[in-house]
């Protein structure tokens, strides 16, 4: 009942992998200052993570596009997704990439990698197409006591830090899920990470963001914060650090390609 409450009015009643959803959200995400604010910093921090054109050599590639907006902030970047829907450049699968070995220097990624049905058969197409040095730079939801209360009863995701496998049932684009996916692999299974994955070095692993999402509403709820107290509330944020293994709701990941 609260979810439905609190639910985005544009895209009340619409199902999460109809096209359409992401086309509203797309608009939701432009017209919510707060909230484009959030994604801009986002993706500040992905852009500074892609390697050189002197140090690694390859294209740029977002994988779930969506209804965000890196390309505005980084042309050179191919933007795609695995429906068809306006401003994508191709349509991709992320267990099977359509790239050759060793020829991305970046795939970047925002809110994606927990929507993978096969986490390691994806890790592992990213481990063939990067080039040496290549990353993989991701906003994703992480596990802790705070994100926990929120993300089992305000978000609309299945969220299960207990799931025993990397998979889950391949029922949607974006209704199949498990937000707790990336904690899973990058510290509950580290150790199993490090050994399948040994061509992928995890070399960026920040906690952050405490209540800013939160705060902007998302692309689900109705905004609750207005754009003038972006600066603020990321300030205070900033002094919530320390305490990041208890309250943080997402994490910046950056995996290297061993050279």
């Amino acid at each position: 009942m609260l979810k439905n409450l609190l639910a985005h009015p544009h895209t009340r009643g619409f199902a999460p992998d109809d096209p359409r959803t992401t086309e509203l959200r797309r608009k939701i995400i432009r017209e919510k200052k707060f909230l484009r604010k959030v994604y801009a910093a986002w993706y500040g921090t992905l852009i500074a993570a892609v390697p050189t054109a002197a140090v690694c050599s390859g294209r740029v590639l977002e994988l779930g596009s969506g209804g965000g907006f890196l390309k505005e902030l980084l042309p050179e970047c191919i933007t795609s997704e695995v429906f068809l829907c306006e401003g994508v450049d191709m349509l991709v699968d992320a267990r099977a990439l359509p790239f050759a070995d060793g020829s991305l220097r970046a795939i970047l990624m925002v809110d994606v990698f927990h929507h993978i049905p096969d986490a390691a058969a994806f890790l592992r197409e990213a481990e063939r197409v990067l080039a040496p040095g290549g990353v993989v730079a991701m906003w994703e939801p992480w596990n802790t006591p705070w994100s926990r209360c929120i993300y089992k009863n305000l978000h609309p995701e299945p969220f299960d830090p207990g799931a025993a496998d990397w998979s889950f049932p391949a029922s949607g684009p974006l209704s199949g899920a498990n937000g707790a996916l990336p904690w899973i692999v990058f510290e509950r299974d580290k150790a199993r990470f490090d050994r399948n994955f040994p061509g992928l070095k995890l070399h960026t692993l920040r906690l952050d963001y405490p209540c800013s999402y939160l705060a902007s509403g998302g692309v689900s709820m109705r905004a609750s914060a207005p754009g003038c107290l972006f600066s603020f509330i990321r300030m205070l944020e900033r002094g919530l650090f320390p305490f990041g293994k208890q309250l943080a709701m997402f994490a910046f990941i950056v995996l290297r390609r061993g050279r």
